[in-house]
């Protein structure tokens, strides 16, 4: 038999989406070497090892999720100082995206534990790939807030910012969020991702205001969502009105120096011509 190359520590691993054939084959030889595994829902990791001939064979399999955390830490935070070879294993994906992997992560390196990990899918950044939208620069924002109110500011945090955002919604409240988003955002390119690498995996690209519409009309879809925002149009550059007129404001309160800092800032414009412009506007 070939010597394990799983190391003492905590190895996160990443599992299918949808499709079971997607996870790799070192997720499996980590599966296969752990002295315990630890995850979010027990049933579906088992059905996974099942599925792929991996057997636990008296290993423990410890759930570890959102609502046991003080009770299992303590348990696989013993393993772990121990030597064990422990991995994390989440329903789906990527641990540590959005899911309750992150706080095991942070107290194994407050432990100087090692961490490791075996890359793989991430539904994230499959629907980035298939969106057709700028992905040089990207945001994930993870989800958004359920109640409007909540989730209208919680867009607005993100509106001035030139990436592309990718966010999880849920599919009852898709064609809501898309309204918001619409009339936050404004008509930017979007895509809307679902039932990932599965038999029914669409990819719905258009307009936030014509997919909210869409969706609408349509109701909630089926499966699991993905957002994906384009990022918002390169702003106009700022004529010498626009200059005249933002420092004819702040110098009626402010110093040279502090209007031409102050606009030069908001306008992004070079703070020596800023500053130039309004020295000729003060001596006028």
């Amino acid at each position: 038999m070939a010597k394990s190359q799983l190391r003492p520590g905590l190895t996160l691993i990443s599992t299918p989406i949808g499709n079971a054939g997607d996870i790799t084959l070192r997720a499996l030889d980590a599966l296969r070497d752990a002295d315990a595994i630890a995850c979010e829902d027990t049933r579906v990791a088992r059905r996974l090892m099942d599925m792929h001939g991996v057997s636990l064979g008296g290993r423990p399999l410890l759930a570890y999720h959102d609502h046991n955390v003080a009770s299992a830490m303590p348990r696989l935070l013993d393993l772990l100082r121990g030597g064990g070879r422990v991995v994390f294993l989440s329903d789906a994906g990527t641990p540590m995206v959005a899911d309750p992997g992150f706080r095991l992560a942070q107290a194994v390196i407050g432990e100087g534990i090692a961490l490791s990990a075996t890359p793989g899918p991430c539904a994230a950044i499959m629907a980035l790939t298939l969106s057709g939208l700028p992905s040089d620069r990207f945001t994930f924002i993870g989800f958004a807030p359920p109640k409007r109110e909540a989730r209208r500011g919680f867009l607005r945090g993100f509106a001035a910012i030139p990436t592309t955002l990718i966010l999880y919604e849920s599919p009852k409240r898709l064609a809501a969020s898309l309204a918001d988003m619409a009339e936050i955002f404004g008509p930017r390119d979007a895509a809307v991702a679902r039932e990932l690498t599965k038999m029914f995996e669409e990819v719905r690209r258009a307009p936030l205001d014509a997919l909210a519409a869409t969706y609408a009309q349509e109701g909630a879809p089926k499966g699991e969502v993905v957002v994906v925002i384009g990022p918002p149009p390169p702003a106009e550059p700022a004529t010498e009105a626009d200059l005249d007129a933002a420092l004819t404001d702040a110098l009626a309160t402010m110093t040279v120096k502090d209007a031409a800092k102050a606009v030069s800032t908001e306008l992004g414009m070079p703070r020596r011509e800023v500053y130039e412009r309004a020295l000729a506007l003060r001596q006028r």
